[in-house]
């Protein structure tokens, strides 16, 4: 995954792009299978740690499907949980990894005795208060009051835009997303930014597509705010109309939006102009004041992701009414927090989203605010978790991997035969720059400033907001903190940052399966290790390669080789492009080009670096076989076994229109389909479904 910084300081880790393939290289010590009957275990190898046999379906043959033959028994005896829209074995994880959160937050809860501002107290305050739902129904919407009459009491276009910046440093982001984050063209400093936003569906496509699947969600959408509005005490003829005027501002907004392929040009995202210039092109919205009002007054240049966006948000705060616009902003508010409020609001808020993701019931309550407090105290009671979960040992050995993965990665830009020398000096430069962050902060994050009690729920996710806002803010015109994270320690995922060129693996995803130190090394860098060399390529992919070892957005490609590496990712497209799980659905190959070829590049990579280990360990004797599997069979097998998914036809198509990331089982193949390393594995004849002839194959790195 890779952090977009145009999410502006929030530290959402988004869909990261970034790989490269490297030129193949034949695997040592391969299985000498020569024909593509299914793999079987031979006896009298010992039992491996890692993969589960059972989890096989050996009735299919490797070189036909290695997604059934990996996981084929483990799709069929775990179907998605009713709570759930998709299963893996990264549930799996997150359900042990919860339990372990949850008797932490339980027991800081239950000490009434912690220190008055303490990170236990705050933990433990956060968690009581969320989980007291009797509390929270009974309190009804008092909690919000406040805010509701801020909105309710604007009376004038100058009320409207300092109510902008209140919503805006509570999480709300009507019209935009604002905030301060690394200057992508001078990494030494920070920068203000101003980002497309302010809908409610999951992207513009939504508003505009008529098939019958999108219109259920719409529906969907036009009923939870019907509701919404109805629960606030509108009459239901009134918050009909209510809901009808949140869609035309939303659709308006909409139409301006760029598409998600667009939003994956960040060239096209870096707009930066004077504060002066921005106000005049926008002056009903007034950016001098909005700066002023979120506290970044001093700043002379602001970044605008998308202009022409930005043009009809300066003219809809012009032509649109009022009351209209006030409507606008009292759904954003109450959406923006229906978790916290009431039970009905809970479950309008739920019910929309079953028509998105198809889970059948909600997940339970401790559940989503055990994820919750790790949104808003995540490093608080993260360092608890740490303690508890990741030993010195294991950060010890995982960086031994990144290393290795580092060496094998510098060795394949050395050896590649299409990228000319002055490249290949930029692209090691950039890789010896990298910076590694493993396991959890050198420095953890201050929370004293924020104030947390068992008081209401609500008061306190809007406390922690408007905290984070403003200590976002205070970052701008000081150094770079480079120690900063954006994820907590217990998260299971990792990213690629590009303007601090830099990869990041929490502890929570550095446990089994993904990571075991008692497995063989095979199955450490099929699992892991395919996450790391995935993260590091994605330095390298389509969006990571406009990146310099800087972290810079410029240019260090020559002509030729720039437009060589284009012709090279446009083969991995039109391969994903022909991928269709579902009717009519098909794989968006350009949204999802940064992934795959993190894929593509990472697998290639890190298989080089396994073949490495394997050499210092055993030299040219025999590797040993494990559950009647070479090492080579087994990297392939874990890193397909961590892709198997079993997800809802809603969801996967939701995925499939939203998300940088290709499906599970395409993730799985679709890299293995290209690899020579993998046909030498696993003995598969030319013109096996699972094999591309060669002349079709993708080639990279």
């Amino acid at each position: 995954m890779k952090k977009s910084v145009p999410h502006l300081g929030l530290l959402t880790a988004l869909a990261l792009a970034g790989c490269t393939s490297t030129k193949p290289t034949a695997p040592t010590n391969a299985s000498t299978t020569a024909s593509a009957a299914p793999v079987a275990a031979t006896a009298p190898d010992p039992k491996g740690v890692g993969l589960d046999m059972a989890d096989l379906d050996r009735s299919v043959n490797p070189c036909d499907d290695f997604f059934q033959f990996s996981g084929g028994n483990w799709l069929k005896n775990n179907p998605v949980p009713s709570y759930a829209s998709s299963w893996g074995p990264r549930n799996l994880l997150g359900n042990r990894t919860q339990d372990l959160l949850r008797k932490i937050l339980e027991d800081a809860a239950a000490n009434r005795n912690a220190a008055p501002g303490s990170n236990a107290q705050k933990v433990g305050d956060f968690y009581a208060s969320a989980m007291d739902t009797v509390a929270i129904d009974r309190a009804g919407i008092a909690p919000l009051k406040p805010e509701l009459d801020r909105v309710a009491n604007i009376r004038s276009l100058a009320n409207l835009r300092t109510e902008i910046v209140r919503l805006q440093e509570l999480g709300a982001n009507v019209f935009f997303n604002a905030g301060v984050d690394v200057d992508e063209k001078k990494t030494t400093q920070y920068a203000v930014q101003l980002y497309q936003g302010g809908i409610t569906l999951p992207n513009r496509e939504f508003y505009f597509k008529t098939d019958a699947r999108t219109e259920k969600v719409k529906a969907a959408y036009r009923a939870y705010m019907t509701q919404v509005f109805g629960l606030l005490g509108t009459a239901p003829t009134v918050a009909q109309l209510d809901a009808a005027t949140v869609e035309r501002i939303e659709t308006r907004l909409a139409k301006a939006s760029r598409t998600p392929v667009e939003l994956r040009d960040p060239q096209a995202n870096y707009n930066k102009m004077t504060v002066a210039a921005a106000q005049q092109r926008y002056p009903v919205l007034d950016p001098k004041g909005l700066l002023a009002g979120m506290q970044l007054g001093k700043a002379q240049e602001v970044i605008i992701g998308q202009p022409a966006f930005f043009d009809e948000v300066n003219a809809l705060l012009k032509t649109e009414s009022l009351p209209d616009l006030k409507v606008y902003l009292r759904w954003h508010l109450v959406r923006s927090v229906a978790s916290t409020l009431p039970t009905p609001y809970a479950e309008a808020a739920f019910k929309y989203s079953q028509a998105l993701t198809g889970a059948k019931q909600q997940a339970p309550r401790w559940k989503r605010i055990q994820a919750a407090t790790d949104s808003y105290l995540g490093e608080a009671f993260g360092q608890l978790y740490v303690d508890q979960a990741f030993s010195p040992e294991a950060k010890a050995k995982a960086l031994e991997m990144v290393g290795n993965i580092k060496a094998s990665m510098a060795e394949h830009i050395q050896t590649n035969t299409w990228m000319s020398a002055p490249t290949k000096a930029e692209a090691l430069k950039k890789l010896n720059a990298l910076r590694v962050k493993i396991g959890y902060p050198d420095v953890w994050k201050d929370y004293s400033a924020l104030p947390i009690s068992r008081e209401s729920y609500a008061k306190n996710v809007l406390a922690a907001r408007l905290w984070e806002s403003r200590r976002e803010a205070a970052k701008f015109g000081g150094p770079i903190d480079r120690n900063e994270w954006g994820m907590t320690p217990p998260t299971i995922n990792a990213y690629y940052n590009p303007p601090m060129n830099e990869i990041v693996f929490p502890a929570g995803y550095l446990q089994p399966p993904f990571f075991d130190p008692k497995a063989d090394d095979a199955i450490n860098y099929g699992a892991i290790g395919g996450v790391m060399g995935h993260e590091m390529t994605h330095g390298f992919d389509d969006q990571g390669r406009q990146y310099d070892s800087e972290g810079n957005l410029r240019d260090w490609w020559t002509p030729a080789d720039g437009a060589e590496f284009t012709k090279r990712a446009a083969v991995v497209g039109r391969q994903y492009d022909a991928f269709s799980p579902l009717d009519s659905v098909h794989v968006n190959g350009q949204l999802t080009m940064g992934e795959n070829l993190a894929d593509f590049a990472g697998l290639t990579v890190v298989y080089g670096a396994l073949e490495k280990q394997l050499q210092q360990r055993y030299g040219n004797g025999p590797r040993p076989k494990y559950d009647g599997f070479t090492p080579e069979q087994r990297y392939f097998l874990s890193w397909a076994q961590l892709r198997r998914t079993n997800i809802r036809p809603e969801a996967l198509r939701q995925q499939i229109a939203t998300d940088p990331h290709s499906p599970g089982q395409y993730r799985t193949i679709g890299p293995l389909m290209n690899m020579p390393q993998f046909q030498q594995a696993f003995g598969c004849p030319e013109g096996s479904k699972m094999i591309r002839k060669p002349a079709d194959r993708a080639v990279i790195w």
